[in-house]
């Protein structure tokens, strides 16, 4: 066991009843109910001397309860001077614009050329929440999914922007392209996801799964495709991804989730199919980026708000598609 310390405390005869992860996180502020569930299943906390493995476990006034906190484990991350691209910055936090093809944080089978990696070189300092091999990630992309990220340089910051996210009252806001015209063309997909029972690096819409909310509106219809504008309103893994997989208008380009040559024969002119073809020879990801992000910045109070460009590949495909459209109203 790493190093330790033990706090103790003792709840006032008339509290409030309350789970016994969210009395941890109301007397130690600088860390998330997350934190505490983790240490509460490890069997790092006590009430009235016996341990408790479970964070719903109900505090009902009175009660001694000890917990033991675990000193932050040395990281062994490398600090590499990657190019990233800071799109704000201060002595709080940064939002930074990732690019596809650039993991977020080290893991399984990944070392280094993270955007933690680089994050370390660039700001020496990010918040300890998130754990050795995820400082300052509050919330994340997927490796292809490009666009807009808020990384916490101190554990108040982070909380806060935890927090925000938690009770949606942050905003993230995403352009894709997805295959045919979704109807509505302004809608709501609601469902329960989690892992795939097929393929483990996958998620999949099940009934046994965690509630996901998406919210979608139709932008501009191209051929076969469509420029849709997605709200998230929880943040479950490739949720955006899985929810309009779960709808039949997968993200262009996606190969995990049905969105490339799967598609391609299905459309019904031989144009259409050489097109979509030519088109996906220009994106190897899917067609998915967060562009607009907002939060109140939790010193300051402030609200604050940032947008950034589609990329290349993804704009260019736009582009490509309107032009093609403009020849054949020509035509």
């Amino acid at each position: 066991m790493p190093p330790q310390k033990i706090q103790t405390f003792q709840v006032p005869e008339q509290a409030t009843p309350m789970r016994l992860d969210r009395f941890l996180a109301v007397q130690l502020p600088t860390h998330s109910r997350s934190f505490f569930q983790k240490l509460i299943e490890k069997g790092y906390v006590a009430v009235n001397g016996t341990t408790i493995t479970k964070a719903s476990f109900k505090i009902v006034g009175g009660e001694l309860v000890q917990i033991i906190i675990p000193e932050p484990e040395e990281s062994h991350l490398v600090p590499q001077n990657l190019p990233i691209d800071v799109v704000f910055e201060d002595a709080h936090l940064v939002v930074v614009n990732k690019p596809a093809g650039m993991v977020v944080h080290p893991g399984a089978g990944v070392k280094d050329g993270t955007l933690v990696n680089a994050l370390i070189y660039h700001c020496k300092q990010l918040s300890g929440v998130g754990g050795k091999l995820r400082p300052g990630i509050v919330h994340r992309l997927d490796k292809q999914t490009s666009g807009l990220l808020v990384v916490a340089k101190d554990d108040v910051t982070h909380i806060g922007l935890q927090q925000q996210l938690a009770e949606k009252t942050a905003q993230r806001e995403y352009k894709a392209l997805v295959w045919g015209i979704p109807e509505p063309e302004q809608g709501v997909i609601e469902t329960y996801m989690g892992r795939s029972p097929r393929n483990r690096k996958k998620f999949a819409v099940r009934p046994d799964g965690k509630y996901a909310l998406t919210l979608y509106q139709v932008e501009k219809v191209l051929a076969f495709l469509s420029l849709v504008k997605v709200q998230l309103k929880t943040g479950r893994s490739h949720q955006i991804r899985v929810h309009f997989q779960h709808i039949h208008h997968p993200v262009f380009g996606d190969p995990e989730y049905g969105g490339r040559h799967r598609m391609v024969g299905q459309l019904r002119s031989l144009w259409e199919k050489r097109l979509a073809q030519k088109l996906l020879n220009l994106i190897p990801r899917q067609a998915l980026h967060a562009y607009r992000l907002g939060f109140r910045h939790p010193i300051t109070g402030q609200w604050m708000q940032f947008e950034v460009d589609l990329p290349d590949d993804f704009s260019q495909i736009i582009k490509h598609l309107e032009a093609v459209i403009a020849e054949k109203e020509q035509s």
